[in-house]
């Protein structure tokens, strides 16, 4: 099941061994990562960085356990880090193998001694497990771990001065308690205790209290702060007899009571994992590898007592816009029919003037509203969970009246200049909103405003008035209303929208622009041309091709057409679709550097992997479904199931390069990039291969 091996090869050199990461999540917003070779690049690498509120407040916990070997006075680092003034420590020299099969595997070989680490978390908890499978050869040699320890929000390095813990050592346990001032009401609320358990060696205070002078090239390539420390207190030193065989079980744990056995929690997680993979019922490989990397992406939230989604990893939380367009891949393509339901429920809990979250509460704190889109997309969720599970009963009991409420207040208007025009389409955003998807703001200046009538927002405004009037005939209603809305809809559409100079459609229609938001150097106006005016938008985006791929559509099938060919020809990238054609004179081709530069790319060229899934069903769709159609889809996603041994080993990054060869950026591992592929593969290509037979 999708076995990820990679040998010396990918790491003749330290920055070639940087190149690669790994996650692992426990369920409940924790994780653990860093790079094939052990070496930490990001704040957010670590063994143990767990969630204290699930999924939020995740602080690194065990940062790595620094393993060294002395052959009789003849000492061997397995250490890999960079440290300022771009000294290396290369322990990678002695990794053998680096091995990805649901959990990381690394293989050590000095001398005779063969040593296998892997790494897991006991699921739902904020435990890490360490396994150590050891096979010593002719020579006695001493075996020395040191465990990294920390206590820092995940998004922030430490200072020596911030490292302060009580410590203490009863028999193999090792107790710390954070006392830094800055954490004072935290740990007041969560009574941290770290705990760490080896089931063999001698636990010694240590000489070097601190592992000093870390240098994470990704924060420095991305011009953030880059330097950490941890807290190095203790070493656990073992001596080992010749040809002496040897497992030891490392834990790291903040729950009051854990499991010390490292083998019997991979054991079990390994078991749970292929269980949702034998769920899903798919003989397909890189269907597979998606089912596993779903998993890392739904977890428990404390405030509402549902699963939600994470965004992406390592740093986002959940969000509405992205669960409602990951969902149906995440939860529906797997068969977690209950997890989707769990995540329905709670949006419709939390709809405000017809609005869906975009953010979840936490304890104390207000549900954030600020998109157009994450509550047109419920709608499909919902019409999708119907799909695949015909669950009639609870979307009238405890969502239809929900999407009643949506509907009103899109047509009467809402918040961030959300309504209804008279022409039937909606209207969004304004001044400083952003409001769909690509919502970059730099200060002042609004990266890509798309205040007006933005094409997928009324693609999916006609979806879910299809659903509504589907939804009003199975209840026994009056669906008319719906219905005759929906076709006024489909008019203005078609009318508005259309471009027949590029044969595609408008990104935005009625554009409200302000040039006072433009970046300076940008505005083609001078200073004093400020007034705003409303022009209809021509830029080449991947927004259209929703119009095509939702079940309901409003296009003719030639123009269906001619937007896939167009999408195809100008946005197509490999792992994704560009945010904005390249012949576009505002076009960015790399997504790098400082945070500006960055964000000056975010949504202007840069390739985004969640509107592949969009564009492979439309491709199909316009095709007939045709066995020649579904072959080409499958060469189109070929590079992605390549893309899993690639960036963060099993999973999909949220973006890449606009320009080749399309390096990918951003989190490493997103939610709608794995939902959108894993839904597009199984549906337009698994499926519909079955029906060409």
């Amino acid at each position: 099941m999708g076995e990820k091996v990679f040998g010396k090869g990918y790491w003749k050199t330290f920055k070639e061994g940087i190149q690669r990461e790994w996650v692992i999540t426990n369920g409940i917003g924790g994780y653990a990562g860093s790079s094939i070779i052990g070496a930490h690049t990001r704040k957010h690498h670590g063994m143990l960085i767990a969630s204290l509120h699930a999924p939020t407040e995740r602080y690194m916990v065990l940062s790595k356990i620094n393993e060294s070997l002395d052959f009789g006075g003849k000492k061997y680092s397995l250490k890999t880090n960079q440290r300022i003034g771009k000294k290396y420590e290369n322990g990678q020299d002695y990794l053998q193998r680096f091995i990805f099969n649901e959990l990381p595997t690394f293989i050590y070989q000095v001398k005779g001694f063969y040593m296998e680490k892997t790494i897991s978390f006991d699921h739902g908890k904020n435990t890490i497990a360490i396994a150590y499978d050891i096979v010593n050869g002719p020579e006695e040699v001493a075996f020395t771990m040191v465990p990294a320890f920390n206590f820092r929000d995940h998004n922030n390095g430490s200072k020596i001065g911030e490292l302060d813990f009580e410590k203490s050592v009863s028999g193999q346990e090792i107790t710390l308690v954070p006392k830094n001032r800055k954490i004072k009401k935290l740990q007041k609320k969560y009574d941290v205790k770290i705990k760490y358990f080896t089931s063999e060696g001698a636990v010694k205070e240590s000489d070097d209290k601190y592992d000093e002078g870390l240098a994470l090239q990704t924060e420095i390539d991305t011009g953030m702060s880059y330097i950490d420390n941890n807290y190095t207190p203790y070493e656990v030193i073992l001596t080992l007899q010749p040809y002496e065989k040897k497992k030891i079980s490392v834990v790291c744990t903040i729950e009051k009571e854990y499991e010390t056995d490292a083998f019997a929690i991979i054991d079990a997680n390994r078991k749970r994992i292929q269980a949702l993979v034998d769920k899903a019922g798919y003989e397909d490989e890189f269907a597979k590898d998606l089912v596993m990397a779903a998993d890392n992406f739904i977890v428990d939230r404390a405030s509402t007592g549902y699963k939600t989604v994470l965004a992406g990893l390592p740093w986002f939380t959940d969000w509405g816009r992205d669960t409602m367009i990951a969902l149906q891949g995440l939860t529906l393509v797997t068969k977690r029919f209950e997890d989707t339901k769990g995540i329905l429920k709670t949006f419709a809990q939390y709809v405000n003037n017809g609005l869906v979250p975009n953010m979840f509460p936490d304890e104390g704190l207000d549900p954030l509203y600020n998109t157009v889109d994450a509550s047109m997309w419920y709608f499909y969720s919902v019409d999708k969970y119907l799909e695949y599970t015909g669950d009639y009963d609870f979307v009238r009991d405890e969502i239809y009246p929900k999407l009643e409420e949506i509907i009103e207040a899109y047509k009467k208007g809402t918040d961030f200049k959300i309504h209804m025009d008279k022409d039937y389409l909606i209207h969004a955003g304004g001044d400083y909103d952003q409001v769909t998807w690509m919502d970059v703001r730099v200060g002042k200046w609004v990266v890509t405003p798309r205040h007006g009538k933005a094409v997928e927002i009324n693609a999916l405004w006609y979806n879910a008035l299809k659903v509504m009037e589907k939804l009003a005939e199975k209840f026994g209603k009056d669906a008319s209303g719906y219905a005759s809305l929906a076709e006024k809809v489909k008019v203005s559409f078609n009318k508005r929208f259309w471009n027949e100079k590029k044969s595609c459609l408008y990104d935005v229609v009625d554009e409200y622009v302000n040039p006072l938001l433009a970046k300076p150097s940008l505005n083609p106006f001078s200073k004093e041309e400020t007034a705003i005016y409303i022009k209809d938008n021509d830029q080449v985006r991947p927004n259209q091709i929703w119009a095509v791929s939702l079940p309901y559509t409003m296009l003719p099938d030639d123009k269906a057409k001619k937007v896939v060919e167009t999408v195809w020809q100008q946005l197509y990238g490999t792992y994704g679709l560009r945010s904005l054609s390249p012949e576009d004179e505002a076009y960015h081709g790399k997504y790098f550097g400082k945070l500006h530069d960055r964000d000056a790319a975010y949504h202007q060229g840069t390739v985004w992997a969640f509107p592949m899934g969009g564009f492979i069903t439309a491709f199909v769709k316009v095709n007939n479904y045709s066995k020649e159609s579904i072959e080409m889809a499958k060469k189109l996603m070929a590079p992605v199931a390549d893309h899993l041994m690639d960036g963060c080993i099993g999973s999909i990054a949220e973006i890449f390069d606009g320009d080749d060869p399309h390096v990918s950026r951003g989190c490493y591992a997103q939610a709608w990039s794995v939902g959108e592929m894993l839904r597009a593969y199984v549906e337009d290509i698994l499926e519909k291969e079955k029906e060409c037979v």
